[in-house]
Order: structure tokens, then sequence, then C-alpha cells
């Protein structure tokens, strides 16, 4: 299929469809777009409405969508055929229109999340292949107006709700919604690795839940069997009132939600929030039915922390204990609270560890518990095989090495590279080709930058950078490609290509044989006070797992320490630049 094995009639979405001809209307599986029409005047104001649907039979179905008052806002419809289509196709090609639209911008999307399909049919590879043809023919068109390799290295698109969901994420989906829509006062925790896709699915979730709120998208509920949901008896009115917020409380992946939720008909920026803006609405009057939370393991205990005074408000304000936590005001503020957790990535002493997370869940709701994990890989290209293997390592578990790319895992390139400034002319080299390349470490360096924009914080071999300039969204800040990004930059954000740098602050002990850590060379003040030894390992080997765990299509790394690189050459391939 091509470009040329496409046809596209548009018409008026009031005419009467009869006067359209030819047999791929009335007896083919077709696609269709239904778009609004704006004024002048408002084009700068808002974005125009869309609507995107599969059936198999164009005529049919556009003159039910024609008498149905929700879709009185579209005038004209866009269908688009072809001879190698069936229905298997077209179900696939609405899901992943879906998702590249949402991303486009041109228009404000106006499907549910819940009817994507990801189903296996025979020739499945081809038509992957094939969608960029058609995705073309629709910017030919001036429809969409992005490549599809630009949107892939959007926020909007890894972060977006119109997302095709796994078995496993969809059935913790289904439970989650079936739990909030009977109204049980119950925690739920969905547990995952890194890449595991506990964002999405919180996302998701809270698009689902906000839809089914929504008698207009109600309505324009297409046809669609793959519906999450579509078996369980899900009614609008079970989630009428409800009242929901999204929380995030890392500042910087709390600002690129609050943007894609502005993007995202039906959700709105103030849904995201911190864990003191929920304090604040809630003692305003909000009573929440539900919060989510995402990075939950980024809840701050009262230790180490910036602001103790405001803390300290809060927890009067609520009538808690002095060293009460922003997970306890999470749970104090919603009848249910859902929480999306790590316990390998808690990264200091303010982090709620497993066991506190579990005691205080157990105290407000006791028994009332429901537990997910997510164990499938969504992130990265080297699977869940990478992941364990990378904490493996780090952990002193690994009998055997594993080279990637390997059988299975063709498409993930892991390696060391011995070279500094190889290290870093390949990193620039990746961003040309690929984008979305960035270099990261540890805090084994300090800070110098911060107080002083001239001065440089790391020299390896004779090359400087400086850390990152900025907090919130750095990926995407135009200085990013020539600094280097802290935990606090990446935590939650997907990157194409991972460099890692393994600062001086994680060595290899060659008398006690194990990979330690070297107190004096870490320097984040509050990641380390108060903490001992043994939980400062812990903390910095988190660290190091979660920036080992950011590349989509390969992580790259160079090794400070002298003994420590020599020990992981025995479980990491070393960069050849002749091979």
């Amino acid at each position: 299929m091509n470009q040329n094995k496409y046809r596209m009639t548009t018409a008026n979405f009031r005419d009467e469809f009869d006067s359209i001809s030819g047999k791929y209307l009335s007896n083919w599986p077709i696609l269709y777009i239904l778009t609004e029409t704006l004024l002048e005047d408002n084009i700068k104001k808002q974005r125009p409405k869309a609507y995107i649907g599969e059936t198999t039979n164009g005529l049919r179905r556009l003159s039910q969508h024609a008498k149905n008052e929700a879709k009185k806002e579209f005038d004209k419809v866009n269908f688009i055929y072809s001879k190698e289509f069936n229905q298997s196709v077209t179900f696939d090609y609405e899901s992943k229109l879906i998702q590249y639209f949402s991303a486009d911008g041109i228009f404000e999307l106006r499907n549910r999340n819940g009817g994507l399909a990801d189903i296996e049919y025979y020739d499945k590879n081809y038509y992957d292949g094939e969608f960029k043809y058609l995705w073309e023919y629709l910017r030919r068109h001036k429809i969409v107006k992005h490549t599809i390799e630009e949107l892939e290295n959007t926020d909007i698109f890894k972060y977006s709700p119109y997302k095709t969901l796994t078995d496993q994420q969809r059935e913790a989906v289904e439970a989650i919604a079936k739990c909030i829509s009977e109204g049980r006062k119950e925690t739920i925790l969905v547990k995952g690795m890194p890449g595991s896709g506990k964002t999405i699915v919180a996302i998701f979730l809270f698009k689902f839940i906000k839809d089914k709120m929504d008698k207009v998208v109600q309505l324009l509920e297409g046809e669609n069997p793959n519906n999450v949901g579509a078996d369980i008896n899900f009614l609008p009115n079970q989630f009428k009132d409800k009242k929901m917020g999204f929380v995030v409380p890392q500042s910087s992946l709390r600002k690129t939600l609050k943007e894609i939720f502005k993007g995202i008909y039906g959700l709105k920026a103030a849904d995201v929030m911190s864990p003191s803006e929920v304090v604040k609405k809630f003692l305003d009057g909000t009573k929440y039915d539900v919060l989510l939370v995402d990075e939950a393991h980024r809840l701050r205990k009262r230790k180490n922390i910036t602001n103790y005074r405001s803390h300290d408000a809060n927890n009067k304000r609520l009538n808690l204990p002095k060293d009460a936590t922003e997970l306890d005001w999470v749970l104090y503020c919603a009848t249910c609270p859902v929480l999306f957790y790590d316990q390998n990535q808690v990264i200091g002493p303010a982090g709620i560890e497993k066991e506190t997370l579990e005691d205080k869940v157990e105290k407000v709701f006791g028994n009332k518990v429901i537990s997910f994990t997510l164990n499938q890989q969504m992130r990265s290209n080297g699977g869940t095989q990478y992941i364990e293997y990378i904490e493996n390592i780090l952990n002193m578990r690994q009998p055997y090495r594993i080279d990637f790319p390997n059988e299975d895992t063709p498409d993930y390139d892991f390696c060391m590279v011995e070279s500094f400034k190889l290290f870093n002319d390949l990193m620039y080299t990746y961003e040309d080709k690929y984008g979305l390349v960035r270099m990261m470490a540890g805090y084994a360096w300090k800070w110098d930058s911060k107080n002083n924009t001239n001065a440089f914080d790391i020299e390896i071999d004779g090359i400087k950078k400086q850390w990152n300039q900025t907090l919130e969204d750095w990926i995407r800040s135009g200085s990013s490609i020539d600094e280097v990004g802290s935990i606090h930059t990446l935590q939650g954000y997907d990157l194409n290509y991972g460099f890692v740098i393994l600062g001086p602050d994680i060595i290899y002990d060659e008398d006690k044989q194990c990979i330690s850590i070297n107190r004096n060379s870490y320097f984040d003040k509050k990641g380390k006070n108060t903490a001992t030894d043994q939980e400062l390992t812990e903390y910095i080997k988190n660290i190091y797992y979660v920036l080992l765990s950011r590349g989509i299509k390969g992580t790259y790394i160079y090794v400070c320490h002298p003994s420590l690189r020599e020990y992981l050459k025995k479980f990491i391939r070393v960069y050849n630049k002749n091979v």
C-alpha cells in the first residue's frame, strides 16, 4: 500500500449522503473524520473539533450521526477508503489515527479513549508499516500537520490518554473504574517497574472516568466492540458528580502534565495538582471521591524537605500530627485514593518507603486495599529483560552476562564507552539522528552553576559541563542537549537514548568485592543528611536504576570509578566504534 492506494471523499455533513455513490461508501470497511469549520474570527480563539470513526457502511453510519444532537457542531466529513482495507485494518487504523491526531494539535479530538484496539490480525506487520503512508496522505491534504516521527518525540504523544492498553493494563483500568463507580472506600495500589506504564494507566483512567461523566461524549460513542468496560455495565450516572483530582508530587512532571491536560477535551490543567493544592481545595470544600497519585513514591515525609513551615501548616489545618506525610494528606482527603508506586524509585530520606506506605494505608483503610502489579515493559525496547538485568547488576545478583542487542531484544542497544570524549560525541551524533537524547548523572558533583551561570559543574577528561539550568521541563529546554540532567529532572520521563554518567559517588570496593558508594562524592545534601550509609547506598543505587531505565532505544554509560568500570565490563559490552 502507498499514498496512491488511498482515496478520500469530502462532503458536507448535513447533505443527503445518498447522492454520494460508490461501493466503498455503502458496503466496505472505511474510516471517516468528522470536522468542524470555524469562522475566521474564531480560528485564533479555539481549535476546530474532530471525531474519528470506522464503519462498514459509511452512508448508514453518517446518516445516524447526522441525527445525533451531539454532532451538531460538525459540518464536514472525510471518508477514507482503500481496496486493501478490511475491518481488522480499519479498527486498528482508527486507534492509530486517534492517538496521532490527539498529539498533532490541529483539531480538538472528541473521541473517548476507551475504544482503542491493539488486536492481532493477518498481515498486521505489513499494515503497521503502511500506516505511515496513510498519515502522509492526510498531511498532503492538510488534515494533519506533523510527521509521525515528530509526534512520537512529543510529551503529548507519550502521555496522551489515547493509548492502546495491554491486557494487563486494561484489566487494572476496568477493575479500578468498577471500584470507583460503586463508591467503595478503598485504597488502590498500582505497582510497577520503570516503563511499565503506570503514568499511562493513571492518565488513561482519569480521562476514561471523565468521559463517562460527559453526556456528549457518551452520545459520540462509536461501533468499536473493543471498548474498555464493554463487558461491564458502566453507566454514566454511576460516575455522576464524582470529584476527582490527579496528584503529581514532582514539580517538573506536574508542569508537563498540566500542559498536556490543557490540550485534551474534557481535561483541565487545574485537574493536575501538587499535594499542597489538594489540601487547599479540600479545606475550601472540595470533597474528593477519587485522587489518582502518580509517582506516589515521590510523596514526601517531614524529613529533609525545603519548606517545613508550609508542611507543618498543612498538618495543622488537617488536624494531623506534626510528623504526618503528604501521603497522609491524600489518604485523609480522598474516599478512594489510587496510588501508582515503585519502591525501587525512592531516592532520598524524604521519599515514602514501601513499609511506610503500607503501614499508613492499613492504618486508615484497614484491609480494604486492592493491589495491581504492572510487570510488562512498555518504554524500553530492551523489555523486562533489560530492566531486571540492570537491577540485578546494581545489586550484584547477576550470575551471567547478557549482551544487548540480542535475539530477544534486537532493537535495544546497551554498552559502555571508555572515552568520555567519544561518549560526548556519540550523544550529539544520536541527537542529530534520533532526537530526544540527553546526558544525565547521579548527583556526584556540586551545583556551582546554580548561583554562577558562567561556572561549570562537571569536568571529565578536559570536557566541561553544567548541571541542568532548569528543573521544570528540562528535557525540552533549548540548552538541555549541552547540559547534564539530574534525577529530579528525569524521573517519570522517556528518552530515545540515555547517556548516563556513573559518577564517583558509586564505586566498586575491591576489598569487600561489592558495589558501594562514596558518601563524600554525593552532593545532594537533602538526599544524604540523616541517611545511614546503608540507606544512602540504596538511594544512590535507586537513582542509577531510574537513570538507566530512561532510554527507549538504548542506553550508553560512562563509568568514572576505575575499579567499577573494570567490574562492569564483565556484564556490559564495551563500545567499539569499528563495529
